[in-house]
């Protein structure tokens, strides 16, 4: 195929005209392509790139990061597919290539479903007249082109991103990659720049809704919006903006309903009400390398608590900690059931290593509380409801991470969901608690044997004296709205 520009190939009714049903609604795209590939602009689309980008000069050369922040409908799972079918197709790569040499434009989505949908607009576009018999080879993930080039649908996982030859990555939704690691659309990008750098005029779309202020694409914005960067672009736009067919009145409503989620879902915005609960720096600061447990020590005071399964796809959790005389409190082990598991068993399990460490009571949320208390005591061990929720025991704890009053065992699934939980800020107290779909029982357990350690209850350990509340603050302890608030800048 000749290296047609993308936005000569919309306008072709050969090419891709018949994908678009009414132009008129594209304007912001065609000016946001444009942007992307340095492509001429009127004075018109100028005005709109300088709104979208905060930048004055239009770009002299194509970019090789665009960091697109746009609405949600806004039409990016069927531009991303767009744009993926016109560089396998369109680009000229041959000089980049060996002969028979292989390369691939890959889609990262979400997952599956997501990947499904965008595979879906892209076997639609394989499909128009021109592009018949270009396809060689499909499976489930994978269109093998007769040009050697193979547009690849991969869920976000940055695992297998290693050794291929990359002539582009799409990135769709990646301000929602919360599947593996602390920030995995970070270690992604680190998994695919250097595929892509070795690749001239390679490009790399990372396109996504606004989420919460952390994160690639909250970086990116922060960075690099309005800045006149050549290598790097960050474009913002609502829904409204990149499609104005989508009905307002959707739009009123969930801004009615919760405005910070509809700025950010319809508006290109980040939710002022949504924080990383932790830094990745603070969490790695009392995290000590290569401690996966330690044996029991005479005369230490050890504390445990569980966070027992949910359901069927809940895991169950043991957190076992001691303070030291100098206040510091050292986590000593961790047990982790997966399922599925018998929960008699578990608890079992459970009470022969509460027993190693000398403890006959553990602490615990107070979900299925009457089973929990009855299957520990049938053992010998007494189960205490925790006074304080999930989330105030989160609160509890930062300032303990903060101070490196704690010092925690190396366990990833640990770290990960410590890493993945999330401040949510309001009329009221703040909130602590993990996003949709993801796992914070580990995290739980963590801070929960943790705050209980500072507390110095006694009925958490087997014959310890309890702790006052001086011990490890050095002053009366602040309530929980008060110690969270003064580490978050004393913001009332």
């Amino acid at each position: 195929m000749s290296d047609i520009n993308i936005v000569q190939g919309i306008h072709d009714r050969k090419i891709f005209r018949s994908l678009f049903k009414d132009l008129s609604s594209w304007t912001a795209w065609l000016v946001c392509l444009k942007s992307i590939f340095a492509l001429s602009m009127s004075p018109e689309e100028l005005k709109v790139y300088r709104k979208h980008t905060g930048r004055k000069q239009p770009p002299s050369v194509p970019f090789k990061e665009i960091f697109l922040v746009i609405g949600r409908r806004g039409g990016k799972s069927f531009v991303s597919a767009l744009i993926a079918v016109y560089l396998a197709v369109f680009k000229d790569w041959s000089d980049c290539l060996a002969v028979g040499e292989k390369a691939y434009i890959m889609c990262l989505a979400t997952d599956r479903l997501q990947a499904g949908v965008i595979f879906g607009y892209i076997r639609g576009i394989l499909e128009l007249p021109i592009l018949q018999g270009f396809v060689i080879n499909e499976t489930k993930d994978e269109i093998q082109l007769k040009n050697n080039i193979i547009i690849s649908i991969k869920t976000a996982s940055y695992r297998g991103l290693r050794g291929f030859s990359v002539l582009a990555a799409i990135c769709d939704e990646g301000a929602h990659w919360r599947i593996e690691g602390a920030n995995p659309s970070k270690e992604i990008l680190t998994a695919l720049r250097p595929s892509l750098g070795n690749i001239p005029n390679s490009l790399l779309l990372f396109i996504s809704t606004g989420y919460a202020k952390s994160g690639i694409l909250w970086e990116a914005y922060r960075d690099k919006f309005g800045k006149d960067d050549k290598e790097v672009l960050v474009w913002q736009s609502s829904t409204r903006d990149m499609n104005p067919t989508y009905p307002i009145d959707v739009i009123s409503k969930a801004l009615k309903e919760d405005h910070s989620a509809a700025m950010a879902e319809y508006f290109g915005k980040f939710r002022a009400d949504l924080e990383s609960y932790i830094s990745t720096e603070a969490l790695d600061a009392v995290i000590i390398p290569g401690r996966f447990e330690l044996p029991k020590i005479e005369k230490a005071s050890y504390f445990a608590f569980v966070d027992p399964s949910g359901g069927r796809g809940d895991q169950m959790v043991l957190s076992i900690c001691h303070k030291e005389d100098s206040g510091k409190i050292i986590q000593d082990a961790i047990r982790i059931k997966r399922p599925p598991f018998n929960p008699q068993e578990c608890v079992e399990e459970f009470v022969e290593t509460l027993k190693e460490y000398g403890i006959s009571s553990v602490t615990g949320d107070r979900y299925s509380a009457e089973w929990n208390s009855s299957a520990f005591e049938k053992e010998g061990i007494t189960y205490n409801n925790s006074e304080l929720s999930k989330s105030d025991l989160y609160i509890e704890f930062l300032p303990l991470v903060m101070q490196g009053k704690v010092e925690l065992l190396d366990n990833k699934r640990q770290t990960i969901e410590l890493r993945q939980l999330e401040r949510r800020t309001g009329r009221g107290k703040d909130v602590v608690d993990h996003s949709r779909g993801l796992k914070d029982d580990i995290a739980n357990a963590c801070a929960g044997v943790c705050v209980m350690a500072v507390e110095g209850e006694s009925k958490g350990a087997a014959g310890i004296p309890s702790v006052g509340i001086h011990d490890i603050w050095g002053v009366e302890r602040p309530s929980v709205s008060e110690s969270f608030l003064e580490f978050f800048g004393g913001r009332k």
